[in-house]
């Protein structure tokens, strides 16, 4: 028997629900352990940061992420110089740092 569409709207909503709370706890746990490490200290644009974060990705998907550096906005390689220009002011860092 089919399901009446309001039925499968409901559905849909609840599945929306159920993501944006996953999508909450994956990205508080990533927050935090970015803050560790020290990421929010470090002077860098959106854009380099999530390619850097792509590349993670990449290396423990087993793929060659590694191998082929993605480009900056600028032109150049993104590498270990992303994690090297550190902020010189303390605002630089997020709420809740240790």
């Amino acid at each position: 028997m089919k399901k009446p569409s309001s039925k499968i709207r409901e559905e849909i909503a609840r599945l929306l629900d159920q993501l944006r709370a996953a999508e909450t706890r994956e990205a508080e746990r990533i927050g935090r352990i970015a803050l560790k490490a020290g990421i929010g200290e470090i002077e860098i644009e959106e854009a380099e940061l999530q390619a850097a974060f792509e590349e993670i990705a990449g290396q423990f998907r087993g793929g060659s992420a590694a191998a082929t550096p993605r480009k900056k906005p600028s032109g150049g390689r993104i590498g270990s110089e992303t994690t090297s220009t550190l902020a010189s002011g303390s605002g630089a860092g997020g709420p809740g740092e240790a």
